[in-house]
C-alpha cells in the first residue's frame, strides 16, 4: 500500500469509528477485507487511527470538522506532516484538500480541547489535580505510549535481562526509578522471538503497575489472593518476589486462560480459585479493579470518547460491590490493596474512603502515579484489616 492509501484506509476506519463502532472492530473489519495489506500496512493503519482519536478534539478543530477525512488532516498537521502531500487523489490515496481544509488553528481553544478530554472529564480533573496538571495529564494521553516489561527477579537480574535481549538485538533502557523495569527501545516487534521471552526472563507490563506490587507490604509464605486476576499480570509479579504460591481468580474465567501458560514460562506458582470464598481468609488480597481507564488512554484512545458520566457511575457501583466482596476475604491484621489505571478521584481515594468510613479499615498507604514519559495513570491504596 501506498502511503496515501494507508492514509485513505484510516479515514474509512475513522468515519466507521465515529458512527459508533468500537475501534478495534473497525480495523478488524478493514484488515479482514483488505487482504492485500501487509502487516506493515495494518500497523501503519492501525498507528494513523489512533493517532487521530488520541487527538481527535485538537484534530478535528485543525482538519475542520469530525468526520475521518477531517480528523486525518488535521492529526497529520499535528503531527508536523504536509496532508497535501498525501490527498491527492492518485490511485487510492484521499481526494485534494480543499480550500480551507487543514487551515484550523489551536490558538484561542478551550483548554479542555487543547487537552484533547471531554469537557466534562477536564472539569473534574481540574478540580481534583490543579489546572496544570489536568494539562499535562491531556498531553501525556496525546502520544503513543512506551512499550515496559517486567524484569522477573526470579529468574534473572535487570541487568542480566538487558543483556540477554541485547543480544538478540532487543535494544532497553532502565526505569530510574522502579527496579523491575526496562523500556523496549528497538525492534519491539522482535521481542516474543527471544530466548529471554521463551525463558520467561520478562514479561510485558506498564512501568507503573510494577511500582504498585513493589510498593505492597509483601513477605514471603503470605496468603495472597489476586482478586481480578485477568491474564494474570498482577499475580506473576507478585510470585516473582514472593517465591509463591500467589492465588487467582476472576468473575470472568476466561479471561485467566492465558495464566497457566504465563506460569509456566516464568516458573510461578500461580493457583486459580474458582471460589475463592472457600480458601478465605487470605493476608494480602489484591484488587486491580473494572475501571474508566483514564490513565491508559493512549493505550485505548477509544475509551476516552465512549466514557460517560452515566457509564463512570456504573463503573463505581461495580467497584463497590467488587470491594465488599474482597474485604470480606481479608484475614484479621491482612492487607486489601485496591489498585486502578484511573487517574479519577471517585474511583480511587473516594472508593476508599468508603471502605474506610464503614470501620475495621484504616489506609495505611496510597499512591496516585499520573500519564507519562515513565508510566500509565495508574492509583493503589493499601488498606489494614483492624
Amino acid at each position: 500500500m501506498t502511503p496515501g492509501a494507508r492514509v485513505q484506509a484510516a479515514i474509512g476506519c475513522l468515519d466507521a469509528i465515529i458512527a459508533g463502532m468500537p475501534s478495534e472492530q473497525a480495523l478488524i473489519r478493514w484488515a479482514r477485507g483488505a487482504r492485500y495489506a501487509g502487516s506493515a500496512d495494518r500497523r501503519a493503519v492501525r498507528d494513523h487511527v489512533h493517532d487521530a482519536l488520541r487527538r481527535r478534539r485538537s484534530a478535528a478543530r485543525v482538519g475542520g470538522g469530525d468526520t475521518g477525512r477531517a480528523l486525518m488532516i488535521g492529526a497529520l498537521v499535528l503531527d508536523g506532516t504536509d496532508p497535501g502531500a498525501l490527498f491527492t487523489g492518485e490511485g487510492h490515496a484521499p481526494a485534494p484538500l480543499q480550500a480551507g481544509e487543514g487551515q484550523g488553528r489551536l490558538d484561542g481553544a478551550p483548554e479542555a480541547v487543547r487537552a484533547d478530554l471531554p469537557d466534562w472529564v477536564w472539569s473534574r480533573l481540574v478540580a481534583q489535580h490543579g489546572a496544570d496538571a489536568a494539562a499535562r495529564i491531556g498531553a501525556a494521553q496525546r502520544g503513543r505510549a512506551p512499550l515496559w516489561l517486567r524484569v522477573n527477579l526470579a529468574q534473572a537480574s535487570r541487568e542480566a535481562a538487558a543483556q540477554a535481549l541485547a543480544t538478540e538485538d532487543i535494544a532497553t533502557r532502565p526505569h530510574h526509578e522502579v527496579a523491575t523495569a526496562l523500556e523496549v527501545t528497538a525492534r519491539a516487534q522482535k521481542l516474543r522471538q527471544t530466548r529471554a521471552w521463551a525463558d520467561g526472563m520478562v514479561e510485558l507490563q506498564d512501568a507503573a503497575p510494577q511500582a504498585a506490587v513493589l510498593r505492597l507490604p509483601l513477605v514471603p509464605g503470605m496468603r495472597i489472593l489476586d482478586h481480578c486476576a485477568g491474564g494474570g499480570g498482577k499475580a506473576l509479579a507478585v510470585a516473582a518476589l514472593t517465591g509463591g504460591p500467589v492465588f487467582a481468580h476472576d468473575a470472568d474465567p476466561a479471561r485467566m486462560g492465558d495464566i497457566p501458560a504465563r506460569a509456566a514460562r516464568a516458573r510461578a506458582d500461580i493457583r486459580i480459585l474458582p471460589a475463592p470464598a472457600r480458601e478465605a481468609p487470605f493476608d494480602m488480597v489484591i484488587v486491580d479493579a473494572p475501571c474508566s481507564g483514564s490513565g491508559t488512554w493512549r493505550r485505548t484512545p477509544d475509551a476516552k470518547w465512549r466514557l460517560t458520566p452515566e457509564r463512570l457511575e456504573e463503573l463505581v457501583a461495580l467497584q463497590a460491590r467488587i470491594m465488599a466482596e474482597a474485604a470480606a476475604l481479608v484475614a484479621p491484621g491482612g492487607v486489601l490493596a485496591w489498585m486502578t489505571c484511573s487517574v479519577l478521584d471517585k474511583e480511587n481515594n473516594a472508593r476508599v474512603a468508603a471502605l474506610a468510613a464503614e470501620g475495621g479499615w484504616r489506609v495505611a498507604d496510597s499512591h496516585l502515579w499520573l500519564p507519562g514519559l515513565h508510566g500509565d495513570g495508574f492509583y493503589l491504596a493499601v488498606m489494614k484489616k483492624t
